[in-house]
């Protein structure tokens, strides 16, 4: 499998814009013990940091866990809140909370948790700077935020705190260096941690296999194999259903990467987002002719632009989709209602499988839309003093060793899991792990998104114990949506231009109008639509945006 990724030539350019974003059965935790005995990694780090203890680094912070034994500093850590706490939890005080503030009590820190509303962080988070009452640990998704803090000297440049020898080692050994300069400015200054992904897989393209193998249908390699498969599983049933819908919209990429002409150049897919993709690849046209032509023919669902959710997974679950692209997993993914095992309740013999990547019309290639390595981003308000900073960091510190996030996102061996004849943890029981920690897991290791692994395939290979009978299926749409050359999909995450909170709206309702026109019109006029669309585009102010985004990239 190929893995490499279309952005290792700038990876200096990415690491710079990176910057911005925006275009239990027991209630008690004092006698439970982290999986770290049983299992090497960073703890050993700690450990030797815990001999040098008397040894700070030269800007006078330590920072490693364990390395220095802190006189009671509290700290208040922001944590999203979901509103799922289980009966008899909230979500400040529960198992795990009570877990890191007894192992955080170890080395003298105190750890307060400051819940805010998932679903209005970034308000929430404006609102608490401007008051000066933020937490000490702030969270956010939007990069731009924390940095724009950071210039206007509202936020501590954390560099001094975990640059140094022996500095934060177990932070720096599990992020990497890739991750840890996704924060920073100006190539140095670190104005927050960003988390890890576990896997940066972002999305598959889901086909009845049972189908495609009774019709004598090898795996479609390209767009036009795509097509008459499509067609044949629609016209020519093997089951003789005469209500089998071709596929619904496809918006997460997949064929995105098939049609576009940028894919192959790093620094115009950087400078293309959401807004500008369709006014300035070539290649968008050809994807909505495509499109044109399946819904002309019968192979879109008729109201696919306003399809209800739970419309789009009856669809899958009775039986009646031949395609769909969505997230990576989705075919086995029971959270969300629509997937293999429910269709099997029905169809004993059904099966939905992912593909691998098509080849992109342009240059032959595979490419695979990603998420970027990026998660999260945590960073410290000036409010807090350097004393607090210090803590701070040496919690986020402590969340990368496996007493802190392989124990707080995987459990208790034996309880929660146990190790299985690779040494890769699997699942006890998932409903129970679903009740006592995967509710808060997440939210709580904010060094990590996706769970505590060293490696993708430690990833893969993990949570697919978490899918029984189907861990051969997780395992593969993994491995194909992270297939071929990567294009990120950072879109207008990265950065916002300056006209871009002016025009995005005006722009995306000339979007939102245009794309069902040119979509649903019939296949002889689509290219008088689309060069209204496009002149509509540009009316709008795309040319502003992607002009200005071309100005900031090309600068880098």
């Amino acid at each position: 499998m190929k893995r490499k990724k279309i952005f290792s030539g700038v990876l200096a350019l990415v690491m710079t814009v990176s910057l911005f974003a925006g275009c239990g059965n027991t209630s008690e935790s004092g006698g439970e013990s982290s999986p770290a005995a049983n299992a090497g990694g960073n703890e050993s780090t700690a450990a030797a940091a815990g001999e040098e203890s008397e040894q700070a680094s030269s800007s006078g912070y330590q920072t490693t866990y364990g390395s220095k034994q802190f006189d009671g500093v509290t700290i208040q850590v922001e944590l999203f809140d979901r509103e799922n706490a289980p009966e008899g939890s909230t979500i400040t005080d529960n198992r795990w909370t009570k877990y890191i503030q007894d192992e955080m009590g170890k080395v003298g820190i105190n750890v307060e948790f400051v819940a805010v509303p998932r679903g209005d962080e970034v308000d929430k988070l404006t609102s608490m700077m401007a008051g000066g009452i933020a937490p000490d640990i702030v969270l956010t998704y939007t990069y731009s935020i924390a940095k724009d803090y950071y210039d206007q000297g509202g936020v501590w440049n954390l560099s001094e705190f975990v640059d140094g020898e022996g500095q934060a080692e177990n932070l720096k050994a599990y992020l990497g260096e890739d991750v840890l300069d996704m924060g920073r400015t100006n190539g140095e200054e670190l104005y927050g941690i960003v988390a890890k992904r576990a896997t940066t897989a972002r999305s598959n393209f889901f086909v009845r296999k049972d189908w495609m193998d009774e019709l004598g249908i090898s795996v479609p390699t390209t767009v036009d194999e795509v097509y008459d498969m499509v067609d044949q599983m629609v016209h020519n049933n093997p089951d003789g259903r005469t209500d089998v819908i071709g596929s619904t919209i496809w918006d997460d990429g997949y064929f995105m990467a098939a049609f576009s002409k940028l894919a192959s150049d790093p620094v115009q897919s950087l400078i293309s987002c959401k807004l500008t993709r369709d006014y300035v690849d070539e290649g968008m046209k050809d994807f909505y002719r495509f499109r044109n032509k399946m819904y002309n023919n019968g192979l879109l669902h008729p109201e696919y632009y306003a399809l209800p959710t739970d419309d789009y997974i009856g669809y899958i679950v009775n039986g009646s989709m031949a395609t769909f692209e969505d997230h990576v997993g989705a075919n086995i993914d029971s959270r969300d209602g629509y997937a293999l095992q429910t269709l099997r309740e029905n169809d004993p013999e059904a099966d939905i499988v992912a593909i691998p990547p098509l080849e992109n019309i342009w240059d032959g290639k595979q490419y695979s839309t990603t998420y970027s390595q990026g998660g999260l981003i945590a960073f410290c308000p000036k409010t807090a003093d350097a004393e607090t900073v210090e803590a701070c960091v040496t919690y986020l510190d402590w969340l990368c060793t496996e007493a802190g996030g392989f124990t707080i996102t995987q459990g208790f061996e034996g309880e929660h899991f146990e190790y299985d004849e690779d040494g890769v943890p699997s699942v006890i029981d998932a409903d129970y792990n679903t009740a006592d920690k995967d509710w808060i897991s997440g939210d709580l290791f904010i060094t990590g998104n996706g769970g505590y692994f060293e490696t993708v395939d430690d990833y893969n290979k993990a949570t697919s114990k978490k899918y029984p009978g189907y861990e051969d299926y997780f395992i593969t749409d993994q491995e194909y949506a992270l297939m071929g050359d990567h294009i990120e999909d950072i879109d207008d995450s990265l950065y916002t231009s300056p006209s871009q909170a002016e025009l995005a709206a005006d722009i995306n309702l000339v979007r939102d109008e245009w794309l069902v026109k040119v979509i649903t019109c019939p296949e002889s006029e689509f290219d008088a639509n689309w060069d209204s669309y496009m002149a509509a585009l540009k009316d709008a102010g795309v040319e502003t945006v992607h002009e200005e985004r071309t100005a900031y990239f090309e600068a880098q």
